[in-house]
């Protein structure tokens, strides 16, 4: 049951807008590119025993870059934004 938890959630995303995003209780996921917010809500209620209030899912195109006079485009990415509820937080540094 785990590993599908885990095929939802990729890895979380970590950088200066999301540190300061989790200030404001909202976390930044990697996820798979046919997870729904459903999904996403349920995979982060589970694993980190949590209460989410809301997930909004973002779709980044993929870059495309030039190597060696040859074009190539990198992988399409999916990331969801999720907010938790009043007083609880994921603790994203922590190694599983």
């Amino acid at each position: 049951m785990k590993e599908n938890l885990y095929n939802v959630l990729r890895a979380p995303l970590i950088s200066e807008k999301t540190a300061r995003l989790q200030e404001t209780n909202q976390y930044v996921f990697e996820v798979a590119q046919g997870a729904t917010k459903a999904d996403v809500k349920a995979a982060v209620e589970q694993l980190f025993n949590v209460q989410v209030q809301t997930v909004n899912v973002v779709n980044l195109k993929g870059k495309t870059k030039a190597f060696r006079q040859r074009t190539g485009t990198r992988g399409n990415k999916r990331k969801a934004y999720v907010r938790l509820g009043e007083g609880q937080s994921i603790d994203v540094m922590a190694k599983a």
